[in-house]
C-alpha cells in the first residue's frame, strides 16, 4: 500500500472506524505499512496530537431555540421556493400555450376576418342590387356601390299610351315599373308594379325602354348587371 493511500485512511485507523471483514484486512495493511514507513508514522502522530487538543476544547452548548429557528428558516426557504417555482411553472405553461395554440391560429384568424368581410360584401351585393343609398351631408363618395340610374328616356313612340287608359295613368302613382339593367346600361327585363297591364301598353313600353339609356349599377368601380331602376309614368291631357 502506498503512502498517499495510507494517509487518507489514517483518521479512520486512529478512530478504529475500520470495521467489517474488508475493513479489518485494510487496517492490517495500514499497520504493516506504518511499521516500515517513518513519514506515515509521523503523520499518524500528528493526528493523535490533534485529537488530544480537540478533547481539551470546552464544549459549546447550542441555544435552546436553535432547533425551532432551524425549522422556521427551513419552512421560509421552502415557501419562497414554492412561490418561485409556481411562478416559473405558470410562465412556462403560458409560453407553451402561446406557442402551440394561439400562434398557429393567428394567421387563420386574420385570413378568416378578411374573408368574412369579402363574403359579406358579396352577399349584400346579391341581396340588394338596386338599393339606393342616400348620402348624408358632407358624405364622401367611395364608389363602392352605386345603383343604376336613368340617363335618358326614349321619345319613341311619342303617343305611347292609349286614351282609354288615361284614367288609370292619371292616378297618383300612374304606371309604376321596375326595370332591370345589365352591365352595359341596357334594359333586360321590366315588371309592372302598379297601373294598366294591357298587351298594347306592354308593346309600347318595350319600344320605349329598349331605346332608353341607363347607367349600370357600379360595384367597386366596375359595371355590374342586375341593377334596378323604378320609373313612374302618368298622363296629363289639356282639353281646350
Amino acid at each position: 500500500m502506498k503512502c498517499n493511500t495510507v494517509r487518507t485512511k489514517l483518521a479512520g485507523y486512529l478512530d478504529d472506524a475500520n470495521t467489517g471483514g474488508a475493513r479489518v484486512a485494510e487496517r492490517v495493511q495500514v499497520r504493516q505499512h506504518l511499521e516500515g514507513c517513518n513519514d506515515c508514522r509521523a503523520e499518524l502522530e500528528r493526528f493523535r496530537k490533534l485529537a488530544v487538543m480537540l478533547t481539551r476544547v470546552p464544549a459549546s452548548v447550542p441555544p435552546a431555540d436553535l432547533a425551532i429557528r432551524i425549522k422556521v428558516a427551513a419552512a421560509q426557504a421552502q415557501h419562497s421556493r414554492d412561490w418561485a417555482s409556481r411562478v416559473r411553472r405558470i410562465k412556462d405553461r403560458a409560453e407553451i400555450l402561446l406557442d402551440n395554440v394561439f400562434r398557429p391560429l393567428t394567421l387563420p384568424a386574420t385570413g378568416g376576418f378578411f374573408s368574412a368581410i369579402l363574403v359579406f360584401m358579396l352577399v349584400l351585393q346579391m341581396i340588394l342590387p338596386g338599393t339606393t343609398v342616400r348620402a348624408v351631408q358632407n358624405d364622401v363618395d367611395l364608389n363602392l356601390m352605386r345603383p343604376a340610374e336613368l340617363v335618358s328616356l326614349s321619345e319613341y313612340p311619342q303617343s305611347w299610351a292609349p286614351e282609354q287608359q288615361d284614367l288609370e295613368l292619371s292616378l297618383p302613382h300612374g304606371l309604376l315599373i321596375d326595370v332591370t339593367v345589365d352591365s352595359h346600361g341596357r334594359m333586360t327585363d321590366y315588371q309592372i308594379l302598379s297601373g294598366p297591364t294591357s298587351v298594347e301598353l306592354r308593346h309600347q313600353l318595350d319600344q320605349i325602354l329598349l331605346f332608353s339609356r341607363f347607367s349600370p349599377m357600379m360595384s367597386f368601380g366596375r359595371p355590374t348587371a342586375g341593377g334596378h331602376v323604378v320609373l313612374s309614368f302618368s298622363a296629363v291631357r289639356v282639353r281646350g
